[in-house]
């Protein structure tokens, strides 16, 4: 009689049992769980079944089997190879492969993602996560191959044909982790993915322009875009933010801009996250660019900034043919628009405006990025150059300390 047994130095659970008198062992990737027990139970009652009917086709169970390749040519089968172990295993066990679970987790996913994150995912699973895993079943898949794979990530090129970041390897590795962990969840194995920890990212040194390069911006740039960058600078809007504004969420009554939406890819959607769902308080500044361009296309559009169409502006329009020639003009480092938002950050604090205050204006949902991003702007509120400490030396000398 068949039994179920463990190997320990691994702990997955095998199959052992006699075919033509002569004992047989079959290998699996399942973790011994009572679960996959019950089920490898169930399957060897069928083999068995089959065996003492004279039925049993031992390449449909285990294909690339050595014994089973054997037994096929003792019997004058042939010798074909089906799919794989991996995927013969987890269609006995009704457990699928990874391709088939991404599906289903994508399909289950969508409702709650931003169309950008669904784009994303599917770019993901399609370039990186199928052709090394999809064949295999979930319960299969090892914590060695996941480093492995990690590790291949790292040589991969990316944009401008430069290795991808630790940041993007951490979004493709922490794609993989999600959709294993919710199949272990179902399935009942552990997750291999369950103890590797995130690659460190690098924190980029921000560059913000100074209040004397924003003048300087908003002094040469084409008038039509001066209100633009004036809302750009001295709110900290991101691009798809701005570019996503229309006119009813602008309140001139309260002096607010209400982010509600963003552009991006062509379309209007969510914001990044609930928390950049906010108030922007207008300045002076801003109020006055807003009722500039309210004359421009209050009546065109309901975008506030919009090409001659009506559209939104363009990301990638902007950044090639008005952003960067106007940096090289100007003889001003190159800097991406996102500097934009960090200016108008580190201005907010070194005019000593509270911290609370800017991370809200900013959508942060706390002062915790700010104060990490931004620790060197953040200016002593009581002395501004340290002098305070210095005092307090001198002060403890005087009395004998």
């Amino acid at each position: 009689m068949g039994s179920i047994r463990v190997r320990p130095e691994t702990g997955y659970l095998f199959f052992e049992f006699r075919c033509q008198g002569k004992r047989c062992r079959e290998q699996t990737r399942l973790p011994d769980t009572p679960q996959n027990r019950r089920k490898m139970e169930q399957v060897l009652k069928k083999i068995e079944a089959e065996i003492t009917l004279g039925q049993f086709d031992y390449l449909a169970y285990f294909p690339n089997s050595k014994t089973g390749l054997k037994f096929a040519s003792g019997l004058g089968q042939g010798a074909a190879v089906q799919p794989s172990v991996e995927a013969a295993q987890s269609q006995a066990f009704d457990v699928p492969i990874f391709s088939d679970f991404a599906d289903q987790w994508l399909t289950e996913n969508e409702v709650r993602w931003r169309r950008a994150t669904l784009e994303l995912q599917q770019c993901i699973l399609n370039r990186h996560l199928r052709p090394v895993f999809g064949q295999k079943s979930v319960n299969s898949i090892t914590k060695a191959e996941v480093l492995s794979f990690r590790s291949t990530l790292a040589k991969v090129p990316g944009h401008h044909d430069k290795p991808l970041s630790a940041k993007t390897i951490n979004e493709i590795v922490g794609s993989l982790k999600a959709i294993l962990d919710e199949a272990a969840d179902r399935y009942e194995f552990t997750s291999p993915t369950e103890r590797i920890k995130r690659l460190k990212v690098q924190m980029t040194d921000i560059h913000p322009f100074s209040l004397e390069e924003v003048r300087l911006i908003l002094e040469k740039v084409r008038p039509d875009y001066q209100p633009y960058m004036t809302v750009r600078f001295f709110t900290g809007m991101r691009s798809g933010e701005l570019h996503g504004l229309k006119w009813k969420h602008v309140d001139f009554e309260r002096r607010q801009i209400l982010v509600r939406e963003a552009f991006s890819k062509g379309r209007t959607e969510y914001t990044k996250n609930d928390g950049s769902q906010r108030e922007i308080r207008m300045s002076e500044a801003v109020y006055m660019a807003l009722k500039t361009q309210e004359v421009a296309t209050g009546e065109v559009s309901e975008y506030v900034f919009c090409n001659r169409l009506g559209r939104p502006l363009d990301n990638k329009n902007f950044t090639d043919r008005v952003w960067y020639p106007l940096l090289r003009y100007l003889d001003l480092p190159k800097r991406r628009p996102y500097q934009t938002r960090h200016s108008a950050a580190t201005l907010w604090l070194a005019a000593g405006e509270s911290p609370e205050w800017i991370a809200s204006q900013l959508g942060h949902t706390s002062t915790e990025m700010l104060f990490r991003v931004y620790s060197r702007y953040v200016p002593n509120l009581t002395r501004q150059d340290g002098s305070a400490f210095d005092r307090l030396l001198e002060g403890e000398k005087e009395s004998g300390v």
